[in-house]
């Protein structure tokens, strides 16, 4: 215990940076678990798209989503998704709803504000786009 207390103090900018990025993991880790929105693997999501008939929805920009795009995606406007106006989706409020961005991060946010908006069953692909192109799953130009 001694030697831990004399690294602390002798090396306190390296155990600051430990402590933090601790307290970063940990915080995702329970941020993940207690969320609303729910994360699909590739796997789950097919078996979405295919038994429930699932919608996706691709949240990323028309020149990304033109150089491929999940096979069956619909894209939504970039202004739409910043204002929260999901107004061109409400027939699909009790529907299945996969939401995809580039990586997984950006899509959390847009399908808790649909949730918010009255929407019933809206995940996110975990990884995003970039998962399901590793996956060598099929995709559309």
């Amino acid at each position: 215990m001694d030697q831990l207390i004399e690294f602390v103090t002798n090396h306190y900018i390296l155990s600051g940076l430990f402590a933090a990025i601790s307290v970063a993991l940990v915080y995702s880790i329970i941020a993940g678990q207690l969320s609303s929105v729910k994360d699909l693997g590739t796997h789950e999501a097919t078996l979405l798209m295919n038994k429930e008939d699932a919608y996706i929805l691709d949240i990323r920009s028309v020149a990304e989503f033109k150089k491929g795009h999940v096979l069956g995606s619909k894209q939504i406007k970039a202004d739409l998704v910043n204002k929260a106006d999901f107004s061109p989706l409400e027939k699909l409020k009790d529907k299945p709803i996969i939401v995809i961005c580039a990586m997984g991060m950006t899509s959390k946010r847009t399908a808790a504000q649909m949730l918010k908006a009255g929407f019933e069953n809206v995940v996110t692909l975990k990884g995003g786009f970039n998962a399901w192109q590793s996956a060598n799953l099929p995709i559309t130009k």
